[in-house]
């Protein structure tokens, strides 16, 4: 009795098994493996379609769900360049920086790569502007422009490694209006030195203006102030030299005269007032004002032939 229950537990078994193997069990792994890409998928197409209606708080919620359950799967690398996207869109452009600079490390060879890094410099562009500035048109050269120099940085590293992107047109002409910006709040800051009659940081904040920004369109303001800062220290050759400078290149500036001399008046005069010469509309206690500085062409030397024709 005990040998027949044996028996039939063994056929049991061995039919148990050719049961499963008939109705797909052994397949279980597969299946598996069928269905997480189905939800990869899905998941992927919906966090699209949230982006799509301008819903970004719940795209990005999907997308980061790809990244958390799918980190190797086929949709992960594009949800972390769609992250980039959302993040921006959604006006959080610290995420959206965060994110593709972390693609940038993740996936420095990656075909896209170049709109990671386009994406991070305009994600530090449009953080130097801020709310007011996008919707009210204040004047950005007034506020901290540490983005805006971040956002230049950045869209230089996109030019220095993707010389021929698709997007590099736009980061030229976006870091033409940036290197104005900076400029201008440069000359801003020698302007404030030079009204509290702090000569030589004028003289510096302007030369550097001169120097690193020789295109830009600040570069005039900045030649005169170097000139005056230089003429009020005394230094009568450096004052000359940019002097000269400022005539030669922008000889229509507004500063010069009739007889092409430059003319401080205009530049101190809301400056050096006081308050008696301000109530009383400039009538007393009037500020003294520089003559206008004429620029001094030294002699060059004699060569050796002119002094034998002279001969």
């Amino acid at each position: 009795m005990n040998e027949f229950r044996v028996v039939l537990i063994g056929v049991l078994l061995v039919w148990f098994v050719a049961g499963c193997s008939t109705l797909g069990f052994s397949n279980i792994k597969t299946k598996k493996e069928e269905l997480e890409l189905t939800s990869e998928q899905k998941l992927y197409e919906a966090a699209q379609s949230s982006i799509r209606s301008g819903n970004y708080t719940v795209g990005i919620n999907r997308l980061e769900a790809i990244e958390t359950h799918f980190p190797f799967g086929q949709y992960a690398e594009q949800a972390k360049l769609e992250l980039i996207y959302a993040n921006f869109m959604k006006s959080d452009f610290e995420a959206a920086t965060v994110a593709a600079t972390r693609f940038i490390e993740l996936h420095p060879k990656h075909p896209r790569a170049d709109y990671a890094y386009y994406m991070r410099g305009l994600a530090s562009y449009e953080k130097n502007r801020g709310f007011f500035d996008r919707f009210l048109g204040s004047p950005q050269a007034s506020r901290d422009v540490t983005a805006a120099k971040e956002a230049f940085i950045e869209f230089n590293e996109l030019l220095q490694h993707f010389p021929d992107s698709l997007y590099a047109k736009d980061a030229k002409a976006r870091m033409l209006h940036l290197r104005n910006i900076i400029a201008e709040h440069e000359l801003m800051i020698a302007q404030f030195y030079l009204n509290h009659d702090t000569w030589v940081a004028a003289a510096n904040r302007a030369a550097g203006i001169v120097e690193h920004f020789p295109s830009s369109s600040s570069v005039p303001e900045a030649l005169a102030i170097v000139v005056e800062a230089n003429y009020r220290l005394g230094l009568e050759k450096p004052a000359n030299d940019a002097l000269r400078v400022l005539a030669l290149n922008f000889p229509s500036y507004d500063g010069f005269n009739d007889e092409g001399k430059l003319v401080l008046r205009d530049a101190i005069k809301n400056r050096d007032r006081s308050l008696a010469n301000i109530m009383t509309f400039g009538v007393l206690d009037r500020p003294a004002v520089p003559p206008p500085l004429e620029i001094y062409i030294p002699e060059s030397p004699r060569t050796a032939e002119a002094q034998e024709e002279d001969r």
